[in-house]
């Protein structure tokens, strides 16, 4: 027995007490010098190893049927190796439940490890699904027990939240005696759905909201001109400016209302609902999104746009789900840009005008802040002559909000990236009538281009053209997927991670073959969406990807993102750090990445064989 095993890692995090204990009691260790071989390929299997020092070759040694060789001469023998395992790594896992290796295992080095009796790993598997699933090939099974995501909230940081400016909403306050029809008219006005009533010689006031109009007019037959105060709720529930968002929300729950109205001595300076303070507690992103828009300059959005980080690390250090932070925090990024173009543009030119994003920001794939990737659609027959003066003061403004110049110059500062619509449409026709590599990745960022600002329906046709003039050709298609298989897997002739100095480029090995892969894809099928999840399930729904395909590329990909992120959020980088220092990382992670890798190794594979491409 043992009592130095770690039973917190995975997979045996996942066995109870009891089958750790007994685990525990079954374990020897053993010792294997450099070159003995542990297991023999076809030999019957007795126990798992799971190593604590030393390194570990699986491979197998085939006859090579290619071989010209004499008759008298031996057969020439061909060794492929598959994998190399190093400390904490687990071999031979199939074997345990099949019965014997299907190949030989032998010691690179002096090696130390556990040995585990095969009955007693089979009797866990059989016994406890959590630890079987752990061993299942399917990456997603394996990546949502790995990824067991904490969905509660930072409670703490939600008590200690003050009602103040940042989360107080506009209200309107209007006299007892006004008319319904100026009540519903002002509320339209102001974009509100409840006002405050002043009440004829009180000091409290009264509630009405657009569901309490619409009732009195409708279904109770008041006349248009019937004083609001015949239909206003009292009394009002007040809580105080400075007060805590907590103590709203337990007063709405208490009193069984909605709404919530803010006063700062004695006077009435907003309002709560429910809805917000619900949002405030369950993201925080809500405070962010309402100072985006009451930003009146750039450095009030400013001001707003430098707190998107500290919500980045909040939402991802409560564990919430990488694709929601995702979701979330490119509607922040939409918002803030928005906000930048009004801010900038002027206002007469705004409706003859389209902001495109692309690159990870137009898929709706970026988490931090990435470099600017946009481009202008004017309308045709508008004469602008101050606009690249306009779009160069633009594309400052986003760096002054933290979004990076694009190194590429893919910006709307360059005359490259604006056009009017006419010209936009003669330019996608023009590139794929050259059908040069260069010309290929222009389209590409084309592909992932999305509206955000100004009159967005310039831009559908622009998708149209692409679309039409890309599906089914194939001579095309191979050239433009053939950077999705430029870059090598992060992985060695050994089937282990690889690294360089810098650490491993999950963008080049994992990120970008997928994303170009299944956008080159969407582009053959005709699938207009740009996210790449909602691409992968396009393409499955059309039967392109088989599921289990689609599946494990959507985790492999979630995967890649989140550890990017982790890494980028440690090392302060602002979102330009693509290399993952794997040593950081736990067995299980490496584990996970490896297998991720692997998937990936074998998309590019099947993209080589389906787009004909040859090194």
């Amino acid at each position: 027995m043992t009592d130095k095993f770690d039973t917190s890692l995975p997979p045996f995090d996942r066995l109870t007490a009891t089958e750790q204990h007994t685990l525990r009691s079954a374990l020897d260790v053993v010792y294997f010098r450099a070159g003995e071989t542990v297991i023999t390929a076809g030999d019957d299997c007795h126990q798992l190893y799971i190593i604590i020092k030393g390194n570990i070759e699986e491979y197998s040694v085939t006859s090579n049927p290619s071989a010209t060789i004499p008759k008298t001469a031996d057969k020439q023998q061909h060794k492929e190796t598959f994998a190399h395992y190093a400390n904490d790594d687990l071999f031979d896992v199939s074997a345990q439940l099949k019965g014997q290796s299907r190949h030989t295992f032998k010691a690179c080095e002096d090696t130390i490890c556990y040995a585990l009796p095969r009955e007693l790993f089979v009797l866990c598997y059989q016994n406890n699904s959590q630890f079987a699933a752990y061993f299942d090939t399917d990456l997603t099974k394996r990546q949502a027990l790995l990824d067991e995501a904490h969905h509660q909230q930072n409670l703490a940081e939600f008590i200690l939240t003050k009602i103040d400016d940042d989360n107080i909403q506009p209200c309107l306050v209007v006299p007892h005696d006004t008319s319904l029809l100026a009540v519903t008219q002002q509320m339209k006005n102001n974009e509100l759905d409840a006002a405050f009533i002043t009440l004829n010689g009180l000091p409290q006031y009264g509630i009405v909201t657009r569901t309490d109009l619409l009732h009195a007019t409708l279904l109770d037959g008041h006349p248009h001109d019937t004083p609001v105060s015949t239909i206003a709720t009292t009394p009002v529930v007040s809580v105080n400016k400075g007060d805590y968002l907590f103590n709203a929300m337990l007063a709405m729950t208490r009193q069984k209302v909605k709404r919530v109205q803010v006063c700062d001595d004695n006077s009435v300076v907003g309002m709560l609902d429910l809805t917000q303070v619900l949002s405030l507690f369950s993201t925080h992103s809500h405070v962010l999104t309402l100072r985006i828009a009451r930003s009146e300059t750039i450095e009030e959005l400013a001001l707003a746009a430098n707190s998107q980080q500290t919500l980045v690390e909040t939402l991802f250090n409560n564990g919430i789900r990488t694709l929601f932070v995702m979701e979330l925090i490119a509607a922040v990024n939409e918002q803030i840009i928005e906000k930048a173009f009004k801010l900038i543009v002027p206002t007469h030119l705004q409706p003859h005008c389209c902001l495109m994003v692309m690159g990870s920001e137009g898929r709706g794939e970026q988490i931090l802040k990435t470099d600017q990737d946009n481009a202008l659609i004017i309308e045709d027959g508008i004469n602008w002559p101050d606009c690249h003066g306009v779009m160069a003061q633009l594309t400052h403004t986003l760096q002054q909000l933290g979004y990076p110049l694009c190194p590429g110059n893919v910006m709307v500062s360059n005359p490259h990236w604006v056009n009017s619509q006419r010209s936009w449409l003669q330019r996608i026709t023009q590139l794929c009538r050259q059908g040069d590599p260069d010309s290929m990745m222009e389209l590409a960022i084309l592909a992932d281009s999305h509206a955000i600002a100004g009159n967005q329906a310039l831009q559908t046709p622009l998708q149209l053209c692409l679309h039409q003039q890309l599906a089914d050709q194939e001579r095309l298609l191979s050239i433009f997927t053939r950077p999705a298989l430029q870059f090598s897997i992060p992985l060695t002739i050994f089937g282990n991670l690889k690294a360089g100095k810098h650490g491993l480029n999950i963008k080049q090995g994992g990120i970008f073959p997928i994303v170009h892969g299944i956008r080159a894809l969407a582009l053959e099928h005709n699938i207009s969406p740009n996210n790449t999840f909602a691409r992968i399930a396009a393409l499955t729904t059309q039967r392109v990807l088989e599921q289990r395909t689609a599946d494990n590329l959507s985790e492999a990909l979630k995967l890649f993102i989140k550890l990017r992120l982790h890494q980028q959020l440690s090392q302060q980088e602002d979102g330009q750090q693509h290399h993952i220092d794997i040593s950081t990382l736990s067995r299980a992670e490496r584990d996970v990445l490896r297998h991720s890798l692997h998937v990936v190794k074998k998309f590019k594979e099947w993209l080589g064989y389906h787009y004909q491409i040859r090194d």
